[in-house]
């Protein structure tokens, strides 16, 4: 371990059974090697945003298995938002501040691709200033097979309508053994990887999530990280733009779906993912601790463990508070900026693209 130890701060890059053994080291030994590699990059910053989620539709083809949001067997409660409804969310988002609105929806077969692009075409016409971050990767997929575009033709045209980026739902964990029990029928790790660097060849940016906590091994989320750092060394080298602008490891949800018999994850477990994302992606600039998933005191901890980011005011979430959750109604700015400040640390307000705004 002492090699393993002198390697990082040498600043070498780990390899796959080096970044799996960093789980053996103390929390105590990695935090501090996470956190000092964190303010290297970022001093005493801690990123947020104000943003307002939307999600125009629960009614979902897919039966993932850790799903609480979609509309089947135990969710009842369908929905789906119409065009002036999402107009008005959007509204509201520009008028209470927001910079972005988030828009994932869940995998409806009744919504035509015009409908989609319809909406983002709107809102940014109707309010550029907001930047449209939208469609997971899962959702191309769906679209792409639904309606027989290629992957090229959907982002062309998320393009056209004037969406900015996108976010980094539905990788889940890569290994497709996992995905197998978990999300069969939703895009393979191989076409998630596929569709973003389509993406980041177009000169746009992107995040990156896992979701962890549930049926996966310590291995499968090394192998989800280094499969995110090659796709990351693939798109830098084309030096266009193109690349993950975060890496969001997302904790499972317990509540409300089918797997049955998991153990919530530990805080310990948590902070250690967090801090070996940060050893391990060491082309990604930012670490999200996704307060939504995690909680908000867990989250500010995580800041400690070489996170620098604690995503946004949200607004309406209904993802994970689908299974558990206390994020239904988001946060309020100065709830960020209280917590963050009293922690020692420096509040800075961001666009979706990390350029510091306040």
């Amino acid at each position: 371990m002492k090699n393993l130890v002198e390697k990082i701060k040498n600043k070498k890059r780990l390899n796959y059974d080096e970044s799996l053994g960093l789980y053996e080291l103390d929390l105590y030994t990695l935090g501090s090697l996470a956190n000092e590699r964190r303010i290297k990059l970022h001093g005493n910053k801690v990123f947020y945003n104000l943003n307002r989620h939307i999600n125009p539709s629960n009614l979902c083809a897919d039966t993932c298995k850790f799903c609480a949001f979609s509309a089947h067997r135990k969710n009842e409660n369908s929905y789906t938002l119409g065009f002036d409804e999402i107009m008005q969310i959007a509204q509201n988002a520009q008028k209470s501040g927001a910079d972005e609105v988030h828009i994932v929806s869940a995998h409806n077969p009744f919504i035509k691709p015009d409908e989609t692009f319809g909406i983002f075409r709107a809102i940014k016409e109707k309010f550029p200033s907001l930047h449209i971050k939208a469609m997971t990767a899962a959702e191309i997929d769906f679209m792409s097979r639904k309606f027989n575009l290629s992957y090229e033709q959907v982002i062309e045209r998320m393009i056209e309508s004037g969406v900015d980026s996108m976010p980094g739902g539905g990788a889940e964990i890569f290994d497709e053994s996992v995905r197998e029990q978990l999300c069969a029928g939703k895009v393979s790790s191989e076409n998630w990887l596929k569709i973003h660097s389509l993406w980041h060849q177009r000169g746009r940016q992107s995040n990156a999530t896992m979701l962890f906590g549930h049926i996966e091994s310590r291995a499968n989320r090394i192998d989800h990280m280094l499969r995110l750092r090659g796709l990351q060394d693939e798109s830098l080298e084309r030096n266009n733009g193109g690349k993950f602008n975060a890496f969001i490891p997302l904790v499972y949800q317990t509540q409300n779906n089918y797997l049955e018999g998991i153990t919530p994850l530990s805080s310990e477990e948590y902070l250690k993912t967090i801090a070996i994302a940060r050893l391990v992606l060491d082309n990604i600039a930012h670490i999200k601790a996704y307060w939504a998933t995690s909680t908000l005191g867990l989250a500010m901890v995580a800041q400690d463990f070489g996170s620098d980011d604690v995503d946004g005011t949200i607004g309406d979430e209904r993802i994970q508070s689908a299974a558990g959750a206390k994020s239904k109604r988001g946060k309020e700015q100065s709830e960020f900026i209280e917590l963050i400040e009293t922690s020692g640390k420096r509040a800075v307000r961001r666009d979706s693209l990390y350029n510091e705004i306040a």
